[in-house]
This record gives structure tokens, C-alpha cells and sequence, in this order.
């Protein structure tokens, strides 16, 4: 026989009707319609070239082929059967590699010691970090989870929103001591090239005539240039209000907010190790709310002062 002919959903329906005795009954064990179940056995006796069942008024009796069929293929089902129970198990185990794709920002500045703390509570679980400004294609298994800026896209992902990232405007510690200048526009600047577009938009509406002196397309590249004193730089609160070398001078205006979601295929929402690390990281990233939301500067004054 060919690969055709060993479907094993043709071995399964032969031992729905044994089991049941009627096509009918078979049907419902399957879930399919009664026509369903009497065209597939038709073709799979056709294809074998053996009867395996008497129709008689009563029902559908086992021919001497069936019976003699019908042992080895209640013994492979069960196997089968075994074979899908040890796989789902074995992905019900919270054990495996976790794939998680976000932007350096998020890579560098916030998300570490929730890692850490994942793998003290998940010592079973692997983790992998892939950092990129490139949202990686969840839904071609490029990751496993993503923790982005912005709603979701794609109707296969689900996930849901950890947080709302509030925005400040920063300064070195050392700038801050010796000066900034009343209108902040006269400062000099650090400001985001390719990418970061809302950010972009938010401080041109707020800052129409304002020009950066200097340009970056990473976050985390800005933090360094704002601690050497390039310039003022605006920044996420959750990241530069603990860095001891950054001061916030200023808020934004308009309670500019970028929400933070993470995401995951729906086909892989109820692996354990992804249902683990996803519910892991919500948890860790709500406690911060105060932080991430810009209400705890470093230095306890209320946001904005």
C-alpha cells in the first residue's frame, strides 16, 4: 500500500464501526456525518481490496478479514494513544526553551532581573534572548514571545497589555547641576533617527522648532549619550529614573504614554513553559506600575517636579 493508503484515520474508522456496530454510530464516536463514515469505508475497502464488515438489517457485522484485522489495530491505536499522552506531558511540563524577542531598550534597561528571577523560580526553562528593533515574525516561529511597544497586529497573536510606559526628559547629572537653560528648547538635544516614530511625533508637537544636535536610533544609546552630557534626551521613566548618573528636568506634556504588550502565538498559549514565563512577566512587570508609569523618580519627588 502507499502513504495514501496507511492513513491511520481509515484504521480509526474501522474500529468506530466494530466498536459501535452502524454507521451511524460511528459517526458519533468520530464526530463526522453518517454519509462521511460510508464513503471513507467504501474507499478504504476499495483500496485494500477486502470487505471487512457484512451489512445486515441489524448493523454492520466484522467479516473473517475484519476480525482478523481488527486485534492489531486496537493494539496500534492504543500505542498511538500513549504516543500523544507522553508528548502532550511532556509539553504540560513547565521545561523547554523560551525564545523572546524585544527591542534593546526593553532588553538592556528592563527586563534583566525579571529574567533572573524567572530562572530562580523556572530552573527548567531555558531562556533566549533575541534583541532587535525588527519585530520578528512570531507567527514563522521566529520567537516565542515578544514584549513590543504598541498593539498587536497580527490576528493569530495573543497576549495582553503589562503596562504603560511614561516619558521623561533627562539630563546628566552633571549638566543638571551646572545649568539647564529655561526654555528647553535652547538646550542642546539627543533625538531618535529611523524607528521610535510616536516618540518623534510626541516631542515635534511639543517642541515644533526644536533640532537635535545629536541622533540616534537606539534608546539604550541615547541613556549613554544623556550620562555623558550630550544633552537633554527623552527618555522612559522605568529606565532613566533609576540610573543614579540621569536627572528628569522635565515631563511630557499630554500624559504621553507608549503601551507595553506581550505577545505569543495562540497556538502556543497553553504550552506550559510559555503560559509560565508570560504570566511570570506580567506579574513582575504590574508590580512595577509606579515605575513604569513615571510616578517614583529616583529622588522621591512627585513626577514632573
Amino acid at each position: 500500500m502507499d502513504a495514501q493508503e496507511q492513513n491511520w484515520d481509515d484504521y480509526r474508522l474501522f474500529l468506530a464501526i466494530a466498536q459501535a456496530g452502524s454507521l451511524s454510530g460511528a459517526a458519533r464516536l468520530l464526530g463526522v456525518t453518517h454519509s462521511t463514515v460510508f464513503r471513507r469505508l467504501g474507499s478504504f475497502e476499495n483500496r485494500i481490496g477486502v470487505r471487512l464488515f457484512e451489512r445486515l438489517p441489524s448493523g454492520y457485522a466484522l467479516t473473517a478479514a475484519g476480525e482478523a484485522m481488527q486485534p492489531a489495530a486496537a493494539r496500534i491505536d492504543d500505542e498511538i494513544a500513549a504516543i500523544r499522552r507522553q508528548v502532550t506531558g511532556q509539553d504540560q511540563r513547565p521545561s523547554g526553551q523560551v525564545r523572546i524577542t524585544t527591542t534593546d531598550m526593553l532588553a538592556i534597561g528592563l527586563l534583566p532581573p525579571h529574567l533572573a528571577a524567572f530562572r530562580r523560580e523556572w530552573p527548567g526553562i531555558d531562556l533566549e534572548l533575541l534583541v532587535s528593533d525588527m519585530r520578528l515574525d512570531l507567527t514563522r516561529r521566529e520567537a516565542d514571545v515578544a514584549l513590543r511597544l504598541g498593539n498587536p497586529v497580527q490576528e493569530t497573536l495573543v497576549g495582553r497589555r503589562v503596562g504603560r510606559l511614561a516619558f521623561g526628559v533627562y539630563a546628566s547629572a552633571a549638566r543638571q547641576r551646572a545649568g539647564i537653560a529655561g526654555d528647553l528648547a535652547r538646550n542642546d538635544w539627543i533625538g531618535f533617527g529611523s524607528g521610535h516614530a510616536p516618540l518623534r511625533q510626541a516631542l515635534k508637537d511639543w517642541l515644533p522648532g526644536l533640532r537635535p544636535q545629536f541622533r540616534t536610533n537606539s534608546i539604550s544609546a541615547a541613556v549613554a549619550a544623556a550620562r555623558a552630557g550630550t544633552g537633554l534626551a527623552p527618555l522612559p521613566c522605568a529606565i532613566a529614573d533609576p540610573d543614579p548618573e540621569l536627572v528628569r528636568v522635565a515631563p511630557f506634556p499630554d500624559d504621553f504614554r507608549l503601551d507595553l504588550w506581550l505577545l505569543t502565538h495562540e497556538d502556543l498559549r497553553q504550552t506550559a513553559r510559555i503560559r509560565a514565563f508570560v504570566d511570570f512577566i506580567a506579574e513582575a512587570l504590574a508590580a512595577q506600575a509606579d515605575l513604569l508609569e513615571g510616578r517614583r523618580p529616583r529622588d522621591g519627588k512627585p513626577a514632573g517636579a
